[in-house]
Formats: C-alpha cells, sequence, structure tokens
C-alpha cells in the first residue's frame, strides 16, 4: 500500500509511520520539519499545507491509496488540502475527536450524537469556547470532518474520533506529569474515586486501527472502560518505584470549590459525566484492540528513561498542580475529614 501521512514526526503521526514501515508499506510523510524527527524507512516531502504551492508539489508526488490526516485543525486549510489530494487519492482517513460532540464532555456519547455546526471553509478560531464545553478545538475538528466528507464522500473517507491518546511520545505530558509526581513521593493528591472507570487508549493502538484496509466510516477510538483512575495511579507508582501515598479526595465537588482545575491541574481528572461514556462498540466489531493501561504506563516510563521528553506545547505549561499548593489542599481535605469523624 502507498500511503502519505500528513504529520509523521510526533506521538500519533509517528506511531503510525513506524507500524506502516513495519508492516511493509510505502510510506511518505509531509511535514515542515520544524520539530520531531523524520522515521526511519520513510521518505519525506517537506512542505506547509496552508501554502498553494506545497499542495501542488504534494499531489504531483501522488498517487496514494490513502491518506492519512492527523494534523487538521482549521477547516478552510483541510477543505483546500482535500481538493488538492482527491484527484490522486483512493481513501482519505481524518484523526478527528471526540471534542466534535455537541455533548462532550458532560453526556453520554455514540457515533450518532449531535455534532457541532461548523462550515467547511471556517478560519481558525471559529465557534466559541464553553465551560465546560463545546471548545473552538471542536468546531474546528468539526468543520474539517465535513471539508474532508464534502470531497472524498462517505464511500472514500474514515473519520476517526479519539478521547485521550497515551503512550511514548506523548506531546501534551499529561501521564508524564503523574509518573514524575509519583516519583517525588510524598501525599499525592487523587482525585474522585478510585474505583472511577476512564478511557484513555494507546497510540499503538489507535494507529493499528487507522491502519486497517479498506476501512470507512465514523469510529469514536476508545478504550472499553475497564482500567480505572487508581489503576492508573497505581500504575505510575509501581513503574516508577515510588512510596508515594495516594490520599483519594472522593468529594469532587469539594475539589472544585477550592478552585482545582480539572483537565489541567490535575492531569486526566474529569468530574463530568460523560467524560469517559464514549461508546467504541462500533469500532471494536470492526478490529479495534486495547491494551491495559499498566502497559501503555509501564512503556511511557521506559522511553522517558530512555530520554524521550515532550516536545513543546502550548499546552503543557497548564499542567499540574504546584507542590505548595497540593499540600494546601490536603491540609484542608484532611479538616474536613476530622469534621466529619466528630460529627
Amino acid at each position: 500500500m502507498r500511503l502519505l501521512i500528513l504529520g509523521g514526526s510526533w506521538f500519533l503521526g509517528r506511531t503510525i509511520a513506524e507500524q506502516a514501515i513495519a508492516n511493509g508499506h510505502d510510506v511518505t510523510t509531509f511535514r515542515r520539519g520544524r520539530t520531531g524527527s523524520d522515521v526511519g524507512g520513510v521518505s519525506t516531502i517537506r512542505g506547509d499545507r496552508t501554502d498553494p504551492a506545497s499542495l501542488v508539489r504534494l499531489a504531483e508526488a501522488g498517487p496514494w491509496d490513502v491518506v492519512i490526516d492527523t494534523s487538521s485543525f482549521v477547516p478552510r486549510e483541510t477543505l483546500a488540502l482535500t481538493r488538492a489530494l482527491e484527484p490522486v487519492t483512493t481513501r482519505y482517513v481524518l484523526v478527528s475527536t471526540v471534542s466534535v460532540y455537541e455533548g462532550w464532555p458532560t453526556h453520554p456519547l455514540a457515533e450518532d450524537s449531535p455534532v457541532l455546526d461548523c462550515p467547511a471553509d471556517a478560519g481558525p478560531g471559529y465557534g466559541y469556547d464553553g465551560d465546560p464545553g463545546p471548545t473552538t478545538y471542536g468546531f474546528g475538528k468539526a468543520g474539517c470532518e465535513r471539508a474532508v466528507l464534502e470531497v472524498f464522500g462517505s464511500a472514500r473517507t474514515l473519520l476517526l474520533r479519539p478521547g485521550v491518546i497515551l503512550g511514548p511520545w506523548e506531546y501534551v505530558g499529561r501521564l508524564e506529569w503523574w509518573l514524575r509526581r509519583m516519583v517525588r513521593g510524598g501525599r499525592v493528591l487523587a482525585p474522585g474515586r478510585c474505583g472511577r472507570l476512564i478511557q484513555p487508549i494507546d497510540v499503538r493502538d489507535v494507529a493499528a486501527f487507522a491502519l486497517r484496509p479498506h476501512l470507512t466510516g465514523i469510529f469514536n477510538v476508545v478504550a472499553k472502560g475497564r482500567d480505572t483512575m487508581g489503576d492508573l495511579l497505581s500504575a505510575c507508582s509501581t513503574v516508577t518505584g515510588s512510596t508515594a501515598i495516594l490520599e483519594w479526595v472522593t468529594d469532587e465537588q469539594w475539589l472544585i470549590e477550592q478552585g482545582v482545575r480539572q483537565w489541567t491541574e490535575l492531569p486526566l481528572w474529569r468530574s463530568y459525566h460523560g467524560a469517559w461514556s464514549v461508546d467504541a462498540d462500533r469500532a471494536r466489531q470492526a478490529g479495534l484492540t486495547c491494551r491495559p493501561i499498566q502497559e501503555t504506563v509501564a512503556d511511557t516510563w521506559q522511553w522517558l528513561l530512555a530520554g524521550g521528553a515532550a516536545v513543546e506545547h502550548e499546552r503543557a505549561g497548564e499542567l499540574g498542580i504546584t507542590p505548595a499548593r497540593e499540600h494546601d489542599i490536603l491540609r484542608l481535605w484532611d479538616a474536613v475529614q476530622l469534621d466529619h469523624c466528630g460529627a
């Protein structure tokens, strides 16, 4: 199979490239070359998806059996890109997100849940940011989906809607933060219930599903929900050899009242009902398999020990609670527990 990856140097794009090469495919990546590095065995076309001349050169390098797009965010750019590639491409795979759903993250979701309305020719920043949702990011991805479908049609398009992707080469650093927090030891503020089911998916499992031949349609791509927040944090403690003590603050509303920011200050913590209630049965029936969270955590830690580090990302600076603030929150929680015992 002759495969073009838009991106291909970091996290999901890189993992897709590595797996495709291992599977014997002829792989080309299209990237600017500003971050990351080329995967061994791929051919690389340097260019910018916002540059018309780059798109002409890219189309001239075809034809392609499949294009896998891991880096679409602005609908009108995706529209121009798909128009350039449609004559020389059999099938288009777009990596989208569960954030395209109107109900994310407050309601349980399936592929037929309503999607945010964004035109295929929208520019950057279309839509608005709500609390807890929707987001301009979700609007943009919804517009990118529409752009691909308008040009390629449903019979030639695969739309993947992952939730949280973790694993080696993660570019934001959510899992890395928890691993390094365990290394520091002491009392760790663990948010919510230990037994809450969560649905992060390993980057390698997303990549394997994206590479399934001839697959078209719309699929949520998340883990089944067999792992828990306790499994995640315990795995982080185990693989790092930590002596940290997990202190579960089970009253999430109390945490919110203390101003603790969900998703960022305590990475991967969300209290909303729909955050980890995404139905992916359709993908599993089509061949999606997901490894346990313990394997993802262990392999990410080994990658970090080998010198891996998250790329400088605009969201990375938002991650994590400071040691002083964590200490203060836990001290206040101790007082709450004492009050309950004395009541």
